[in-house]
C-alpha cells in the first residue's frame, strides 16, 4: 500500500534522516518510534506529500506519491495530527466534516450521507454528544479523538497518526488502541507513532525506529524492541521485562 524506497527526508537541503527504506500493507500496524527530534514528524509529513523528499521515493499502491492529485491521495491516506489549538471557531461536527473532502465535487456541500458519517465516526469514539461544541473550547484529549473521528469518517484505506494517544487519559488511550486494532482488523493500513515502546510492542505487526539521522531497526516488534536497541537509540540503560501475566515490558536497568 505504502513503500518508502532510499528515503532521505528535511528540509531546504538540511537532511534530518536518510537511507529509509519500509513498508505498509493492508492489515498492518506500523509504530514508528524514535527520539524527540529524531524526525518522526518530519518523516509523516514526507510519506503525506507535504514535503517533498530529498532523496529517494515514496509510493502507494506503486505509484509515486508526486504524480498522484491531491484528491487522489486524500482518498488513499488520511492523517491524524497532533492536537492543536484551531485557528477558526469550527463546531467539532464542521472539524469531522472536512475529512469528506475527497469525496465532495467542487464547491459542493455535504450532503446527508456526508453528514451521517460524521455522525457515525463520532459516535464510534465515544464523543458523539461533542458534535455542536466548538473544538477550541473542548480538552486537548476530546479535540484529539475529534482528529481521529475526522480521519475515520475520510474513509481512506490508510491511515498515518501522529502520537495520537499522546494526551489522552488512560480510557480513551485504550479506546484508541482498541480502535487500531480494529481498523487492522478490517484490512485498514496504519502508521502509528508512539514514545511507548509497550504500546508498539502491544500493537505493531512492525516497527520503525528512527535515530541518529538513519533507520535504526526495522522488523517484528520481537526483533526491534529489544533491551539494547532501546538503550542505545534513547541513551539509558533498559532491560524487556516479563510479567507473570505474561507481558513483556521496558524496565530501567538497576
Amino acid at each position: 500500500m505504502l513503500q518508502a524506497s532510499a528515503l532521505a527526508i528535511g528540509y531546504h537541503h538540511r537532511t534530518v534522516a536518510a537511507g529509509i527504506d519500509l513498508a505498509v500493507r493492508r492489515g498492518e500496524v506500523l509504530c514508528l518510534l524514535g527520539p524527540n527530534g529524531a524526525g518522526k514528524t518530519t518523516l509523516f509529513k514526507t510519506l503525506l506529500g507535504l514535503i517533498p523528499p530529498l532523496g529517494g521515493k515514496v509510493t502507494i499502491d506503486g505509484r509515486p506519491i508526486d504524480r498522484l492529485a491531491r484528491r487522489e491521495l486524500a482518498q488513499s491516506m488520511a492523517y491524524v495530527p497532533q492536537a492543536q489549538v484551531m485557528e477558526f471557531a469550527y463546531t467539532v461536527l464542521d472539524l469531522v466534516l472536512m475529512g469528506r473532502t475527497a469525496h465532495l465535487g467542487p464547491f459542493s456541500a455535504p450532503g446527508p450521507r456526508d453528514h451521517a458519517r460524521a455522525h457515525a465516526a463520532l459516535a464510534d469514539l465515544g464523543i458523539a454528544q461533542l458534535a455542536a461544541a466548538e473544538a477550541n473550547r473542548i480538552s486537548g484529549g476530546q479535540r484529539q479523538l475529534c482528529l481521529i473521528a475526522r480521519a475515520l469518517a475520510q474513509d481512506a484505506p490508510l491511515l498515518v497518526m501522529d502520537e495520537p494517544t499522546a494526551s489522552l487519559d488512560l480510557g480513551n488511550r485504550l479506546m484508541v488502541l482498541e480502535r487500531v486494532r480494529a481498523l487492522r482488523a478490517q484490512g485498514y493500513g496504519v502508521v502509528f507513532s508512539t514514545h511507548d515502546p509497550d504500546q508498539a510492542r502491544e500493537l505493531a505487526t512492525r516497527v520503525a525506529v528512527i535515530a541518529a539521522g538513519r533507520l535504526a531497526a526495522y522488523g517484528t516488534p520481537h526483533e526491534t524492541l529489544s533491551g539494547p536497541t532501546l538503550s542505545a537509540v534513547y541513551g539509558v540503560e533498559v532491560t524487556i521485562e516479563r510479567t507473570e501475566s505474561g507481558r513483556y515490558v521496558v524496565a530501567p536497568r538497576s
